[in-house]
Order: structure tokens, then sequence, then C-alpha cells
């Protein structure tokens, strides 16, 4: 009986091994037959290590071949998450990094900590470390096991803040966007476009990573080369600026704005002609910020476009720490102190007197003036609602609109009978402000005027090629109806359209805004008989690797062309007929040159003190003074609009000077700088490499001011638009 038992058990215990080993077979015959190929990439992984080849990004010129935006190789020091992930091993090996990396240990935590790298690979810990540093670490490689040795690149920017908002900076990429560079095949750690145009063409400048597999052993010693894929560098992009009149045009603008903030604002005036007691200190302009466009009215490309305040891209790759970051760009509330705003697309801004070009153009083209560019307006520094009646205006109703003041009288101005042209050039209120109310009345309240500006872009969006672009607004009523769902105005005032929103709209102020590219742009569909071009910064991308000439420049003459991007902006014709546009033409051509008009003495044109000593391309322009909050003259913005005469240099041109007082005194000066500079007319400065970045520094640019300031300056003082 003893013996049955242990034979049963004897034959049991060989069953099982026999069961166990036919298993055990049989998972060796699936590992080697059946999934074979993953099991030997799981080896694979475990023996090798994938380094990501960073392309060299690609660079960015100017139209002339100037090197706006470059690349230097640098090194990177990264270690393997894995070797630190125990808190005792990770204070351990930042304890031996620490010297080698010159880096604070405190430093080390917190790339560790950064949300911005990618998680499952290599932990970045300092960033352009030097050969040296570099090969004490791969020779010491058992001390220090995980370390990885990257090769990257960093932005370098020649030329400072010159052009920084155009050109832009790189940055990590931003949690909104990390699904859609992820779909592109980005590591979450990599540094891309923020901005202008590194931001627009990102793909085209980024160009094919590469990478570089290695066998390692245990340690994570490099034993062997495995594979490498060579990366392949982006794409380099010529922009259509000329980099040195964009240095003149930010020396021309941030002098402007110096001097008009040492200048005392005109006195706040009673109805009596009195001035007000409850503003009786002196109030000086507070000229903080503006911008400048110049563009190319035949092919719609930017020429120059200038923003103030200003920064240095240079900041972005400097490896600051928050604190200093936010020492440089504090966050602010007051749009005032905004630096990292292009105020040259996404300002939004009334437009005062310059805008009327654009409505006499409404009225000559819709036949509202009887007679057209001879119908005369007897202008009495005033003009009365004649659709309101007499009851209504006697309730408190606005019914009466003056012109701005002389200051030869203290009183509005008055220029007698104009016309089109006249109006213009001594920017008569309200010649416009007749157009104003009776472009709406008598046509059935239809929105007339607003159908003829849309015409030349305002309201819309130019679709230039940098970001943030702020499409501007047209006064309408479905807009009076969003602000007040806004709670921005009275609930009351957004209920309809009425005839003072129309006036207001005819002289550039109430709820019209635009940036200050719409309204160079629509200058310079003006100015080339009503092309009007989707505006453009870059000129063409080109293939990657263009080489530089003896002189530094870009050989641009044998760079090989993608694609020319002004080729790819469409073109809308504006109809402008010459019994339409000539007129105009003739009033912004005196506004520059006069005369002004004789009516109980001369008036001069709101431009004709300020030319009078003007050596330049011949130009035909429009002052424009915004009225600013609470109507207080030191609140008043300035703008000018000009665009040249001369077939053979193109040029249209904006500025627009926030808080800084009359179009004439401000703004129209900036103008007459460049317009003298392009037609070689004044020295501009030659343009040199930026000096190295202070870090030490708190400002965002440093000053930069013109050499010789004296185009800034009239003959005589003018105190109208």
């Amino acid at each position: 009986m003893a013996t049955n038992n242990q034979q049963r058990r004897w034959s049991a215990l060989g069953g099982l091994a026999i069961g166990l080993l036919v298993l055990l077979l049989a998972r060796v015959w699936f590992l080697q037959a059946v999934t074979k190929e993953e099991t030997d990439r799981i080896v694979d992984r475990v023996q090798s290590r994938v380094v990501k080849l960073i392309p060299e990004r690609g660079r960015i010129f100017d139209v002339n071949g100037r090197v706006v935006a470059d690349n230097k190789r640098v090194l990177v020091a990264t270690i393997d998450r894995r070797i630190v992930n125990d808190p005792q091993d990770r204070l351990e090996m930042f304890r031996r990094l620490s010297g080698p990396l010159e880096t604070p240990i405190e430093r080390l935590y917190t790339r560790a900590a950064d949300e911005r790298y990618d998680q499952l690979t290599e932990m970045p810990l300092a960033f352009d470390i030097s050969e040296e540093q570099a090969a004490f670490l791969l020779e010491r490689i058992e001390d220090y096991p995980g370390v990885v040795i990257k090769e990257d690149w960093r932005r370098i920017y020649q030329y400072g803040a010159i052009g920084s908002h155009v050109t832009g900076f790189l940055g990590a990429i931003q949690q909104e966007s990390a699904a859609y560079y992820k779909s592109l095949g980005y590591d979450p750690n990599e540094r891309v476009g923020l901005y202008g145009v590194e931001l627009i063409y990102e793909v085209d400048l980024r160009g094919i990573p590469g990478f570089v597999r290695y066998e390692v052993d245990a340690v994570g010693r490099v034993k062997r080369v495995l594979e490498r894929v060579e990366p392949q560098s982006g794409r380099d992009i010529q922009l259509s600026l000329d980099f040195k009149l964009q240095q003149f045009a930010e020396q021309a603008l941030e002098t402007q704005l110096l001097v008009r903030q040492r200048n005392e604002a005109a006195q706040v005036i009673l109805p009596e002609g009195i001035p007000d007691p409850q503003y009786d200190e002196v109030n000086y302009y507070k000229a903080p910020a503006g911008s400048v466009v110049v563009m190319n009215h035949d092919t719609g490309e930017v020429v120059a476009m200038a923003s103030y305040p200003r920064f240095d891209g240079r900041w972005f790759s400097a490896n600051i720490n928050a604190e200093k970051f936010a020492q440089v760009f504090p966050r602010t509330d007051d749009p005032d102190r905004s630096i990292l705003i292009n105020r040259a697309v996404s300002g939004r801004y009334n437009l005062g007197s310059s805008f009327k070009p654009f409505v006499a153009y409404a009225a000559l083209n819709t036949g509202q003036l009887p007679g057209g560019a001879e119908y005369l307006f007897d202008d009495r520094g005033s003009y009365k609602l004649e659709s309101i009646p007499k009851e209504r205006c006697d309730q408190g109703v606005k019914c009466v609109f003056r012109n701005a003041v002389c200051r030869a009288t203290g009183a509005p101005c008055r220029y007698g009978e104009v016309n089109v042209e006249t109006a213009l050039a001594v920017s008569s209120d309200s010649f416009f402000y007749k157009i104003g109310e009776q472009i709406l009345t008598e046509r059935g309240y239809r929105a007339i005027l607003e159908q003829e500006v849309r015409r030349f872009g305002f309201g819309s969006p130019t679709n230039i090629d940098l970001p943030f672009e702020y499409a501007g607004t047209i006064p309408n009523a479905a807009y009076k109806k969003y602000l007040a769902s806004l709670g921005v105005i009275a609930e009351d005032a957004g209920r309809a359209y009425y005839v003072g929103d129309n006036v207001l709209f005819s002289i550039g102020q109430g709820l019209l805004s635009a940036s200050p590219l719409q309204v160079a742009n629509a200058y310079g569909t003006l100015a080339n008989g009503g092309t009007k071009f989707e505006p453009r910064v870059v000129r063409a991308v080109l293939a990657p690797g263009t080489r530089n000439k003896a002189s530094g420049l870009a050989d641009l003459a044998n760079a090989s062309v993608l694609r020319r991007v002004a080729d790819e902006s469409p073109a809308v014709e504006v109809p402008l007929p010459a019994a339409v546009r000539d007129p105009i033409v003739t009033g912004l051509r005196r506004v520059v040159t006069g005369p002004g008009v004789m009516f109980d003495y001369y008036h001069k044109t709101t431009g004709e003190n300020l030319f009078r000593n003007y050596r330049g391309m011949p130009i035909a322009g429009k002052t424009g003074t915004a009225q600013g909050f609470n109507n207080l003259p030191w609140n008043d913005s300035s703008a000018f609009g000009a665009f040249s005469l001369d077939e053979r240099q193109p040029y249209s041109a904006f500025a627009y000077l926030e808080k800084s007082g009359y179009g004439a005194l401000a703004a129209a000066p900036v103008l007459k700088c460049i317009f003298s500079a392009l037609s070689k007319q004044w020295r501009v400065d030659d343009l040199s490499p930026a000096d190295p970045l202070d870090i030490a520094s708190t400002m965002a640019a440093p000053t930069t001011r013109l050499r010789n300031p004296m185009c800034l300056v009239s003959t005589v003082a003018d105190s109208r638009d």
C-alpha cells in the first residue's frame, strides 16, 4: 500500500515536471518565433540610448542680406531621470555635478521640477557648457552615470532690440499649444517661435531633427554608434525690411516721444473762452508709446515697422530666472507700459483727421456731394445738424459740432467756402460733419459710409504675416449693441445707431478704431491708384544653408528661393477714378506744401510750417489728432499718414504717437525725418552689431536716439491737427 502511494507521488511529480518543461519550451518558442521582433526591440532599448540631434534653425536676413537672426552651436548637459529618481540619489548626484557644471544645486533642482521639460526624456541640467566641461564629464562617466551631452543651438539676434517686434523670439512650448506641436513631432522641451516671424514661420525655420543611437553598457557608458541620421537644417527667411531704415525709424520714434514728454500740453478752455480753473496746473504730454509703419505701396511689402517701448529678443535666451525676467518685463494692466506688444499691428486707435481722406472718398465715390469735387461749403467754425428737430436740440441732444480752436482767435477756426481739396488741406471738421450726417440721413440710414471705407481695409485684418493682429472696429448698430452687452457703453446708448455716431465717425472719432498697419495700407491703396495688398514682412523663403559673402552679408543672389511670399498675397482693386482720387491727392499735397485759405486772415495748412524746410521726395499726407480720455489735451494722440508722389520711390507710411498732442507737432515730424532719409537728404547711421546683452540691467532695451534730431523741427509752431 505504501509502495503504491509513493509511486503515485513520483508519477504526479514527474507529470508536473513534464508539464512545466512543456510550458517552458512553449514560452521559449513563443519568444523566439512569435514575439522575437518585439523582444529584440526591448533588449535593444536596454542596451542602447537614442540622442536626438536638433537641426540648425533657419537664419533670418533683412532685405539686403544682413544676418538678423543667426545660430550658435551649444552643448547641453542632461541626465537620465531614472538615475536620480530616488531623492537621496538625486541629492548626491547634484552635489557631484554642481561643481563641474558651475551651477548651484538649487538651480539643478529648479530644472528638475520644471514641467516644461518632457518627463520621459533626459533632464536638462546646464545649457551652453564649454567643451572642457563636456570632456570632463564624459571622461569620468563612471562617476556621473546617466549623464548625456547633447548638441543644441542658441538663437543669436545680431542687432539686439532693432526689429525685435517683427523678428520675434524663441521660448518653451506653451501649454495651450502643446498638443499642436506634439502632432508635428516636437518634443515637449523644444524651443519654438513665440512671437513675430519666428512664430509665423516656425515650421519653415525649424528643420527636421536627426538622431544618434548608441550601444551602452550597464552604467551608461557608450560602447559604439549603432545608427546616425543627420538633422536637416531649417529654411532661411528673407525679410522685406531694411534694417538700416528700421534702426532710423526706431530712433526717430523714440527721440520724438522723449521730446514730447518735455512739452507742456494746452490748457483746458471753457465754452466761455477762459481756462478751466480745475486744471490750472501745468500738464506735460505723457507720450508713453507709439509706432511707425513704412511700406512699398507698389508691392505691399513692409520696409520698416517700429514699435515703442522696444525690447531685446536676447533676453529670452539669456537663461535668467523668473525674478529677473519679472524685473525686465513687469506684469502690468497699464497699456502705456506694455512692452511685448507690436503696436503697429495690435494697436487699437482712434484716427482723428488722418481718417478724413477716406470719408472724402466715400462722399465723392457715391455722389454724395452735389457737383462732386467742385461742391462748396461755407465753413463758419461750426455745423448744426439739419436732421434733428429744434425741440430735441433744446432738450439736450447735441446738435452743434465745432471745428478745432485756432490759436490766433481762441475760437473755432473759420475757413469760409471750402471744397473737398481745401477741406482736407486745412482740416475743416465742419465740412466732414456735414458729410457724416447727410450720407446717412439722405440715403435711408443705410451704412453707406461704413461700406465705402471698408473698401480700404478698415474693420478687417490685413492678414499680414505677423501674429496678434487687431482687426479694428467700424461704428454701426451691431457693434454698439455688442459693447452695451459688455457694459462698455450704457445700455440705452447701444439701442440704436444715431446721426451723432456717424458725425463722429466722419472725423475719425467715436467707435472707430484701427491699427497703424491698416492705415498705412489704406494710404498705400490711395497712393497706387486703388490696389489694396495684403502686407508682408517676409519677401522669400529660401532653401537651407544660404552662404555668406566675404562681407558677411547673405549671398541672396545665389540663394535658392523656395517661394516668394509676396506672390502669394492676393490684391483687391478699389474703384478709384481720377475724378475721385485727384482732388483727394491734391488736398493732401497741399497739407504738406500749402497754400491754405484766406478768410478773416490767412489759415495755414496743418503741415505747411513743418515741411517748409523739407527737401525730400514730393509727398502728400494728412495730420490727425485723436481726442483722449475726458477730452483733456494731454491725453490727445498724434497721427500722420503720408505717401510719395514719385513713382520711382513708392513709399507710404503712417505714424501714431500716443498721448503726444497735435498730429502736426508729434507724428508728422517723425515721418518728415523718414521721408528725408528715404530721399537721401538726411544721414542714416550705419548698422552695427549690438553690444553684448547687459544681464545686470532691468531695461527691456537700451535707449536709442537720432544722432541729429533737427529733422524733427518745424520752423513755426502750429496748434491745429
